[in-house]
């Protein structure tokens, strides 16, 4: 079976399993290369797993007569590798918690295209059909500078905003589906830095008063392609499988958990998409800032960056595997019930003990997720202050006493272990990537197994609020983190003897 095949051959694929769109996708294609109503920057995984998916599923029952254009922009390599060589097909197959897996063939992409691709990209911003661009760059696609030229990324999205305020001068709605905090507004602020170069106030006034920015929450864990679902399509016949390199962070399949969730700020300026049929949430601002704070600062993230410190210490390779590790399952508890719930704010539409019983019974557990603690673990020191920082300033505005924690200093602690570059065995571990390495190293890379940390030696980083959030030499925390520190360096097996004397 060839994916490319798909139509042709849909009889084939639907014996083996498979869910293949029914609606006819020539017409889509023409009507959405005609009269585009949706475009997406950033064609990684988890747009191909997210929203290509329940646009197809639109389709499908009619809800939607267009599909996405997507767009390529640091990874537009992807477009000839992984998207026009398969016409705009991709397999997504959905991870269950009970061992069971789904796959579908998705055909929503109508069009995919480089940023580069000025000449269709600026006749696609001059229609008036459309309504949103949607992004998934990640974090770092925001980050803007003086020294970015007019062919960097947000530049040329720009631009093309240019040639729309231009050419009609339409609305339109700009939505970020990144996963960081009140991500409208950074796609907004890097919007308006390369806006202001064309010294034009009109076009300035036509981005605030005709473009929308709503912020959103996004939550899905998409792996990079797992060798065993390669095995299971290839084992089916997808031709296709066989011919790419597993260990490239794309393939023709993608492979994702099954839960997930995007609220979006009811933000729109030229009609918004029925993206609520899919199961996506529209909502006021308010509730948006909510379940972000619900998902990022408690009941999701910070579990995972517990995981990820402790894992990458205790040599585990996978975060299913941490969950059946049971002094970390006792710690990803603690951290999400007893330290994080006390403090969230409800946000009504997602119960947050509900999010919290799914993240620990459903999702971190299930076995078919490939995901890696050396992955997570990733620039955790700008992930603290966001993940941990949040839940000690409300404990703080509740004039709560924060030394009396026991399982946030506890990962505190860790994480600085974490930068000895010694794991629990005694052996030298490779640190994932961090921006503080360079500064954060050459202190801690010299404790060794044995030693005993003197606070006033790393105070720099203890009291440092960009990492953790706040001071913690004022609110009398630094104290207990040192004082974990030097018991997980006692020796050889001291990581988990701490950890189990304080689950």
């Amino acid at each position: 079976m060839k994916l490319v095949n798909v139509v042709g051959e849909k009889e084939k694929w639907l014996s083996k399993g498979y869910e293949v769109f029914s609606y006819d996708r020539e017409k889509m294609i023409k009507e959405t290369k005609e009269n585009p109503e949706w475009v997406h920057f950033g064609v990684g995984n988890l747009f191909r797993a997210f929203q290509a998916v329940y646009c197809d599923k639109l389709l499908d029952q009619g809800i939607l007569t267009k599909g996405i254009t997507a767009v390529g922009g640091r990874d537009s390599v992807a477009i000839d590798d992984y998207f026009r060589k398969f016409d705009n097909l991709h397999i997504a197959v959905t991870l269950k918690g009970n061992g069971d897996i789904s796959k579908r063939v998705v055909g929503s992409i109508a069009e995919s295209l480089k940023i580069e691709d000025t000449e269709r990209l600026e006749e696609i911003f001059e229609k008036p059909s459309l309504k949103v661009a949607s992004f998934t760059v990640t974090e770092k696609g925001y980050v803007v500078s003086e020294s970015d030229t007019n062919e960097a990324f947000m530049a040329k999205v720009t631009a093309l905003l240019h040639h729309r305020y231009l050419n009609g001068g339409y609305p339109i709605t700009l939505s970020s589906h990144d996963n960081c905090s009140h991500n409208g507004d950074v796609l907004k602020k890097a919007i308006v830095f390369f806006a202001k170069r064309y010294n034009d106030e009109s076009f300035l006034n036509y981005i605030e008063e005709k473009v929308s920015f709503p912020i959103a929450m996004i939550d899905k864990i998409t792996p990079r392609p797992n060798i065993k679902i390669a095995k299971i399509l290839e084992d089916d016949g997808v031709e296709e499988v066989k011919e790419l390199d597993i260990n490239h962070y794309m393939n023709c399949f993608v492979n994702a958990e099954e839960t997930q969730y995007l609220v979006i700020e009811d933000k729109f300026t030229n009609g918004r998409p029925a993206w609520e049929k899919g199961g996506i949430i529209y909502t006021d601002r308010q509730t948006v800032d909510k379940v972000e704070k619900m998902k990022v600062g408690t009941c999701l993230n910070p579990v995972h960056t517990s995981l990820a410190v402790y894992g990458c210490l205790l040599d585990h390779h996978l975060i299913c595997e941490e969950m059946s590790d049971e002094v970390l399952n006792k710690l990803a508890k603690h951290i999400g019930y007893d330290e994080g719930l006390p403090v969230v704010v409800d946000p009504k539409i997602l119960n947050p003990k509900e999010f919290i019983d799914t993240v620990i019974n459903d999702r971190l557990p299930n076995p078919y997720m490939p995901d890696a603690p050396q992955r997570i673990a990733m620039d955790t020191s700008q992930k603290l202050p966001v993940r941990f920082g949040e839940t000690l300033k409300a404990y703080l505005n509740r004039n709560e006493d924060i030394s009396k924690l026991t399982y946030i200093p506890l990962v505190f602690a860790g994480w600085l272990r974490f930068l000895t570059g010694i794991n629990d065995k005694g052996e030298e571990f490779e640190i994932p990537s961090d921006p503080m390495l360079e500064e954060l190293r050459p202190i801690m890379s010299k404790y060794k197994l044995g030693d005993t940390v003197n606070k006033q030696d790393i105070l720099s980083i203890l009291k440092n609020d960009k990492i953790f959030g706040v001071d913690l030499e004022k609110y009398n925390l630094a104290d207990k983190v040192v004082g974990y520190l030097n018991e997980e360096l006692q020796a050889v097996g001291a990581v988990r003897k701490t950890l189990e004397k304080y689950m």
